[in-house]
């Protein structure tokens, strides 16, 4: 492997254990220990969840041509999952908030699980199955979890500000660390210790069983609006009007969809980007590369935020980098010379763009426990699951249309609309922060107001 790879994910690791090692009173939040010990309940049962989530990644696509499908069939499987979490995800959203947030998260446990059993059956209509299963188990894997955390947090009357080191601890573990170690453990178990492309799904299911376990036994259970004669279409009319009756809500949830959307099509196209001409690359390795910047980027949150400092503020600037980095492909294409010769090491440009794309890495690990952050701010607690799966109508909808697309359009147009959404994303967030400090200095003279009224005659 070229020493380029190993020099990156070594300076990277440097600066993540510098960071989490040289952290200073100012970085770090006294907690008591109650609170401790729900944190670090919570980030075990998020870092199984996720173990399960990041086990299948992999080797999905390498299971099916297994199985003899090809990238047509492949790609219409993959367009079934986003489908049905786009479809299903407002109704069992709108279930949690109503049923019960613990209950929601040990449905997702035995649906993933399901979803993990179905890989077993090498029939394209069971596989099918599978795919929207996992569908709706990851509308609440991004839903249920956070919300039971929030109206947790709340019910036992912890400080609101305490919610953001619960949120830059999961997400350091959950989508950092965990996914390494994920990644080479599925390794292991399919190539090293030859029990093939299915191994890992059942590794999955396994973790996600324990997770269940810890669940049961340790979670209460909260709800969202439980109001009598509240049906499902009442949920939805709900969560509707609160996203048209607060401009902060849909600014919100524009900015998620333009910013996950574009992260996901990213997934897809950053093999392709780093190898236009079928240069060897280390495709794992780099998955590692990329999760390890992840990690750099949740790290730099946690003391952003444990500083107390502006979330809407700094991500003006995190979109806006962002932005920059998947314009990369499209600026290498037009300025550096492409090269001809097929199977070699990865480009000069591949180099360039390797560099952006952990940097682009980095901005969403920053992400995840800022936008979790604002959503415990903004989004009301009544119809917090339904909400945030209304956010995620746009991004599915996008993906599908991505992916039903994908080679309709060369990688460098896509890269170019991913950063326009990027940018989009920045400017949104610019007028989410006048929108917030307006509604704040409101709120503020309506207090002072309501104050002073019983001191006039």
């Amino acid at each position: 492997m070229e020493i380029f790879y190993y020099v990156v994910f070594g300076g990277l690791a440097a600066v993540v254990a510098g960071l989490e090692l040289g952290k200073s009173g100012k970085d770090r939040v006294a907690t008591p220990t109650a609170f401790n010990a729900f944190k670090n309940n919570y980030v075990l049962v998020y870092s199984l969840m996720m173990s399960g989530d990041w086990l299948q990644g992999p080797y999905v696509y390498y299971l099916y041509s297994q199985y003899g499908f090809d990238k047509g069939d492949i790609g219409r499987l993959f367009i079934a999952g986003f489908g049905s979490s786009m479809l299903f995800g407002t109704i069992v959203g709108s279930l949690a908030d109503r049923q019960g947030r613990k209950r929601a998260c040990i449905t997702y446990c035995i649906t993933y699980i399901l979803s993990c059993i179905t890989k077993h059956s090498p029939q394209y209509r069971v596989l099918l199955l599978g795919r929207i299963l996992g569908g709706v188990a990851t509308s609440l894997l991004f839903s249920a979890f956070e919300s039971w955390l929030v109206a947790e947090h709340n019910k036992r009357g912890y400080d609101p500000q305490w919610l953001s080191i619960t949120f830059s601890k999961a997400i350091f573990l959950g989508n950092g660390l965990i996914a390494i170690l994920a990644g080479l453990f599925a390794n292991l178990l399919a190539d090293n210790l030859g029990f093939g492309p299915v191994a890992p799904f059942d590794a999955a299911a396994c973790f996600l069983a324990i997770g269940m376990a810890i669940i049961m036994s340790s979670w209460s259970e909260n709800y969202g609006d439980q109001s009598e004669g509240k049906d499902l279409m009442s949920q939805f009319k709900v969560a509707a009007k609160a996203i048209a009756s607060d401009e902060k809500i849909a600014l919100l949830g524009a900015i998620q969809s333009l910013f996950e959307g574009s992260m996901y099509t990213f997934v897809f196209l950053w093999t392709p980007a780093l190898s236009p001409n079928d240069e060897d690359i280390p495709h794992g390795f780099i998955f590692a590369t990329f999760m390890l910047s992840s990690m750099l980027g949740s790290s730099i949150a946690s003391r952003l935020l444990a500083r107390k400092m502006k979330v809407e503020g700094y991500m003006q600037i995190v979109f806006a980098v962002s932005a920059f980095t998947l314009f990369l492909p499209v600026a290498t294409s037009l300025l550096v010379p492409t090269s001809s010769v097929k199977g070699s090491g990865i480009s000069f440009g591949g180099s360039l763009q390797l560099l952006g794309f952990c940097t682009f890495e980095s901005c969403v690990g920053i992400f995840w426990p800022s936008i979790m952050k604002m959503r415990s701010q903004y989004i009301p607690e009544e119809a917090r699951s339904t909400i945030m799966n209304f956010f995620r109508i746009p991004l599915n909808l996008f993906v599908c249309v991505v992916l039903y697309n994908v080679n309709a359009f060369p990688i460098t147009v896509m890269f170019g609309m991913c950063s326009i959404f990027l940018f989009m994303a920045a400017i949104l967030q610019r007028r989410l922060m006048v929108v917030a400090d307006l509604h704040k200095l409101s709120t503020k003279s309506q207090e002072m107001t309501a104050e002073d009224e019983p001191l006039n005659p």
